[in-house]
């Protein structure tokens, strides 16, 4: 079994437990509401204009016998840049403030899996990213072209509304082979261990991101609370 394989064989059950988030399954099922689509985008704007940075970071720390990983990371940096502004792009269309976004704090959920991803690679092994690289890009793969595709359907929003998800799901589908063949160059225990471990954490982390997103019925009681207020 490959380095890669081994990852996504130990990673399955957290990869499962992500999928399974309430927000995705009803984004899925076309249970959807425009506010919850900017929601959505507006976190992913908060850890998207970390991508560049934390690659930058992750390569400057890794040792000299890893520079052909550092020369990958340098592909990954030129495709990165500029991401966030996609995502604002698209809360624009969308009809919302992209520049009050901009300037909004990240949900705390969100907060804490970025300030994660800085921590490993700075404290801990700067191999650990790729265990956040495995979980965003694994998941954009798995739902995101489909997902924006029902969504769209749904909220009958442009295509100019989903540059971040459609791009992502095509994007990716070549991002993922390149990475499965970096993976698979790995061969110091230690630092598959610590990319496993970190994947493990970031789907907990990224879950946690999709959870705290509003659902409908949640909404709905919020208002049906505030109106008995009044």
């Amino acid at each position: 079994m490959s380095f890669y394989q081994r990852l996504q064989a130990e990673t399955q059950q957290e990869r499962n437990r992500l999928l399974s988030s309430p927000i995705i399954q009803d984004a899925l099922r076309g249970e959807i509401t425009l506010s919850q689509y900017v929601a959505f985008l507006t976190q992913a704007y908060h850890h998207v204009k970390h991508t560049v940075p934390l690659l930058m970071s992750c390569g400057g720390r890794l040792p000299e016998h890893y520079e052909w990983l550092r020369e990958a990371v340098a592909e990954y940096i030129e495709e990165e840049c500029g991401h966030q502004e996609w995502i604002l792009n698209d809360i624009a269309v969308c009809g919302d403030d992209k520049e009050k976004v901009r300037r909004s704090r990240p949900h705390l959920t969100t907060e804490l899996m970025v300030a994660y991803a800085y921590d490993t690679v700075m404290r801990v092994n700067p191999l650990g990213f790729f265990g956040m690289v495995h979980v965003l890009e694994g998941t954009s793969v798995t739902t995101a072209t489909q997902a924006g595709e029902i969504i769209q359907k749904t909220l009958g929003l442009p295509n100019q509304a989903f540059s971040y998800l459609f791009s992502h799901g095509s994007l990716d589908q070549d991002h993922i082979c390149f990475f499965e063949e970096l993976m698979n160059k790995i061969g110091r225990h230690e630092d598959q261990q610590a990319i496993i471990h970190a994947s493990k954490v970031f789907y907990e982390l990224y879950g946690a991101v999709f959870r705290a997103l509003p659902r409908n019925h949640e909404r709905e009681a919020l208002n049906q609370e505030s109106h008995h207020a009044a």
